[in-house]
């Protein structure tokens, strides 16, 4: 470990500690706060400012009421949307211009929710979801967007505070093209940004978005683009071609891979990994499906728009055009717009769309609009990054190199490494991260073909659970790989887990157990294991095969935030949504190719 002193943003001189065998930050990189104009209307009154004070654990004021995070987080970016980000200085901040259009007045008047909801709808949401968005009639021009974006770099600049606290620089693109999710948060390395963000009005397809970020790194502003919501993106996230409808060519892998590195797993709005109608054999693929999505703007459930699928088709792509557009790392976030920074704890859940989901009663029985129903929501996943140093360079050089994982919101803390020659007893050793660094690669990374064949590689995993939250039940790897056919294939291996139990007649591990009260949403730690690790060798290994691999580890059986709400309420379990779930993360993938 070493200490250095770098000049950064306002502050003339910090000393900060590096670790060249990295530390475990955990942050948010999506939520939103008033300068969002749908967090506006659902009543948010948060500036960057304000969700920042939150990340570091300050209280601020949620649906009327106080409420702050359990712990503070290491690092967050306000993702506000770049759409109409210009229309909101408008209508917050008094003598801007386009403050006293009527319609503006119109909005700031609005306090019943349908109100705003229908305001919303006829002057935003029948707009962005078409395939050429623009801006509304209460614009007031460029300038509006440009001081909203100097209040968030602002923001982040005050909060900043190396070695102690990370605020990134950042922004939403939100393009919904035919209603299809394509949004992505743009984040940026350091304090040198562009003088305002390029939104979805700007910038009508992601290969666009692309073409500005190249565009910046030329001129030395280094970013990057993390997806999310592939689950609602009608096909599109994930898509055999371009925007313009023609077949993915090398360049365009090329750059994709380029800018997008990672990918959110998991959000308000379910979970992306995978989905049990399409991974029926995965007895885990049924965690906050949110199946209501399809029941909204033209979705449908379908295999193509999950996670699971993307990487191992970014195999069978590098297999015809020689480059991989889906090497994606994940990472965590909530899409909160609330203002609040990963509020992710199951039994701290008070929403996150204001009064849409502010109230048991609207969780249990009503939709976010255009959305999801109550029920369905999930809190959100947080993001766990193994970085040198808690600094912005730190945070987003970690990104880059997809070190990478994203929890369901307990702070575990997982490690993943691959490598030809490492010892069986790997795990056990005081110096692993060492030799595991030395003599192989972390989640993110690419582990090279063997010269001489004849030998099949080691993974090394090693999990310990959240210290204030639930044991451990057990470890998976997911594999993917392509066949010479093209054809690509996926499974799902138990590789270590806890107790005694052994493998059944089917090939399955039973069942951790439950301990789960449901009359008081409580459950013991009376079962499980606080840490888990073992060396892993795949068994059906082909070194002729492009394959990738990444960790799934589960906690045991705990309440799911509906259970919180009802006992709390005095209500009835709802029959239709899962009483009991288990927490879980997903680290970065580590690939092989030949």
């Amino acid at each position: 470990m070493k200490w250095m002193i770098i000049p950064l943003g306002f502050f003339s001189a910090y000393a900060f500690s590096e670790s060249p065998l990295r530390s475990v930050y955990y942050g948010e990189t999506h939520m939103h706060t008033a300068y969002s104009l749908d967090a506006f209307i659902g009543g948010t009154r948060q500036t960057p400012s304000d969700a920042l004070r939150a990340a570091k654990g300050e209280a601020v004021i949620v649906n009327g009421q106080p409420h702050k995070l359990r712990r503070p987080l290491d690092f967050a970016a306000v993702t506000d949307h770049a759409e109409y980000i210009g229309e909101m200085y408008s209508t917050m901040n008094e003598g801007a211009p386009g403050h006293e259009q009527e319609l503006l007045k119109q909005l700031r008047a609005l306090s019943d929710i349908k109100e705003r909801e229908a305001w919303f709808f006829k002057y935003v949401i029948s707009n962005n979801r078409g395939t050429t968005p623009k801006h509304p009639s209460f614009f007031a021009g460029q300038d509006t967007v440009k001081s909203a974006w100097k209040i968030n770099v602002d923001a982040a600049q005050e909060h900043n505070d190396p070695g102690v606290f990370t605020a990134l620089i950042a922004y939403e693109w939100s393009a919904a093209p035919k209603g299809g999710n394509l949004h992505r948060n743009v984040l940026f390395r350091g304090d040198k940004v562009p003088d305002a963000p390029m939104s979805y009005i700007d910038i009508n397809r992601e290969e666009g978005l692309w073409d500005w970020m190249a565009m910046l790194e030329k001129k030395g502003i280094q970013s990057l683009a993390i997806p999310h919501n592939s689950n609602a993106s009608k096909g599109l996230m994930f898509n055999e071609n371009d925007s313009k409808g023609n077949p993915i060519t090398k360049e365009y892998a090329q750059t994709r891979a380029h800018f997008e590195p990672l990918i959110e797993m998991m959000q308000i709005k379910g979970n992306s990994e995978a989905h049990r109608s399409f991974w029926p054999a995965d007895e885990f693929a049924d965690f906050e499906n949110a199946d209501s999505l399809a029941n909204y703007s033209g979705r449908k459930m379908e295999k193509k728009n999950f996670v699971r699928h993307g990487v191992v088709k970014g195999l069978a792509h590098q297999q015809k055009l020689g480059v991989n557009p889906y090497p994606l790392g994940f990472i965590g976030g909530t899409d909160n717009h609330n203002g609040m920074m990963s509020d992710v704890d199951e039994d701290n859940f008070v929403g996150g769309h204001g009064p849409e989901d502010g109230t048991v009663e609207a969780r249990r029985s009503g939709e976010v609009g255009s959305w999801i129903q109550g029920k369905d929501l999930s809190i959100g996943s947080l993001s766990g990054v193994w970085a040198t140093s808690n600094t912005r360079a730190g945070i987003f050089d970690a990104m880059r190199a997809k070190e990478t994982f994203a929890t369901s919101g307990p702070r575990m803390a997982v490690r993943f490494f691959a490598g030809w020659n490492y010892a069986d007893d790997l795990h056990t050793k005081s110096d692993m991260l060492e030799r595991a660094y030395a003599g192989g690669v972390p989640m993110g990374g690419s582990l090279k073909a063997m010269s001489k064949g004849g030998k099949t590689p080691k993974f090394m995993v090693f999990v310990s659970k959240d210290a204030l939250g639930a044991n451990l039940d057990r470890i998976q790897i997911v594999k993917g790989w392509v066949d010479v056919k093209g054809e690509t294939h996926d499974k799902v291996f138990d590789v270590v887990w806890s107790g005694n139990r052994v493998v059944n007649s089917a090939g399955k591990i039973p069942a951790v157990g439950n301990t789960v009260d449901l009359a008081t949403a409580t459950y013991r730690n009376t079962i499980g294991s606080s840490e888990l690790a073992t060396v892993w060798t795949d068994p059906e290994f082909d070194a002729s095969q492009p394959a990738l691999y990444y960790v799934r580890t589960l906690e045991i059986p705990t309440p799911r935030w509906s259970t919180y709400d009802s006992v709390r309420a005095g209500l009835p379990l709802m029959e239709d949504v899962a009483a009991v779930i288990q927490e879980r993360a997903w680290t970065s993938p580590i690939w092989y190719q030949p």
